[in-house]
């Protein structure tokens, strides 16, 4: 496998196209033209960032590069990754993986901290340490985000609702709002969409309600389950409440793009999702272009704390 990691470091959103591929890539001037290829997210408008990155990595350098199709699904992607780098495949040589896979793919790649060199400084230390696992540095960030809460701020402004502070705000307006535009000739709308599947996405919603609710952790620092205690309950009786409700029943198979397909078309007042969705919902054909806000979420009350996932991808060789 071409040995390239070195220059992962460093991408910023501000960042050219061509900055971003070689951030990505390296800039490798070898005497023979090399042919990379690198597996990216396939969520949103992630592929055809890949894309343009890598082709202006190969237009500046002379090698090629071959984006490789992957699951929309985190947790089918990370199944996929775990067959082929577990049969020692050589279809991938460049991973963009998820904020935790790296304790779970560890011992597949290799340590960057010697070729990454000074430049580990220029990301945030918790970042770092994430990515870091047994002393070896294992994956470099590429970009980092949280969960947001997006919502219509045309409905809100038409139905004098406020952005809600609180889960209890939200569903209040959610379900306001979804029953007078349902009164008004539109069936398919709904007051919230969030990820429901089974899988990371849904995790990521459930630790957001129960921090919300100061439900504290799954496991405290000794390794006993604190879960079960009063405001995590509340907080899953909650997200329980809405389904049927103000979310689809159809909800518990939605990922992030489902969730974003029902809010984009016009027929969602609010959503969950990362900050990708931002651009995709703001496209020039988007139903609902120059119409969304975007907030953090809500949370229990006035003693509690907005709380998001941290997410975001890596790169990894």
């Amino acid at each position: 496998m071409t040995q390239m990691i070195a220059a992962y470091v460093s991408i910023r959103p501000a960042n050219t196209l061509a900055s971003v591929a070689a951030a990505l890539f390296g800039v490798m001037m070898n005497a023979s033209a090399a042919n990379i290829s690198i597996a990216c997210d396939s969520v949103g408008n992630a592929a055809k960032i890949c894309k343009d990155g890598a082709e202006a990595w190969a237009r500046k350098t002379g090698n090629t590069v071959q984006l490789v199709s992957v699951p929309t699904s985190a947790s089918e992607r990370l199944g996929l990754y775990q067959q082929l780098l577990g049969a020692e495949s050589p279809a991938i040589d460049v991973f963009m993986i998820d904020a935790i896979w790296p304790g779970i793919l560890a011992n597949y790649f290799v340590d960057l901290k010697s070729r990454a060199g000074a430049a580990i400084d220029d990301h945030f230390p918790a970042v770092v340490q994430n990515d870091t696992v047994d002393g070896r540095l294992i994956a470099m960030p590429w970009f980092i985000d949280a969960g947001l809460l997006y919502y219509r701020k045309d409905l809100l402004q038409q139905y004098g609702e406020k952005v809600p502070e609180t889960w209890a705000d939200l569903t209040a307006s959610a379900k306001k709002i979804q029953d007078a535009e349902r009164h008004r000739g539109n069936a398919k709308m709904w007051g919230y969409v969030w990820q429901g599947k089974s899988y990371e996405g849904l995790t990521c919603n459930a630790l957001e309600w129960i921090a919300s609710y100061d439900g504290g952790t799954i496991v405290d620092a000794t390794g006993k389950i604190t879960v079960n205690n009063p405001a995590a309950i509340s907080a899953l009786k909650m997200a329980r409440g809405w389904i049927g409700g103000i979310s689809p029943k159809g909800v518990l198979s939605y990922g992030e793009e489902e969730a974003r397909g029902v809010f984009q078309t016009g027929n969602a007042v609010f959503m969950r999702n990362w900050p990708y969705a931002w651009a995709a919902v703001n496209n020039a054909d988007s139903p609902v272009k120059g119409k969304v806000g975007a907030m953090p979420l809500p949370r229990d009350g006035a003693d509690t704390h907005h709380a998001a996932a941290l997410g975001g991808q890596r790169l990894a060789e």
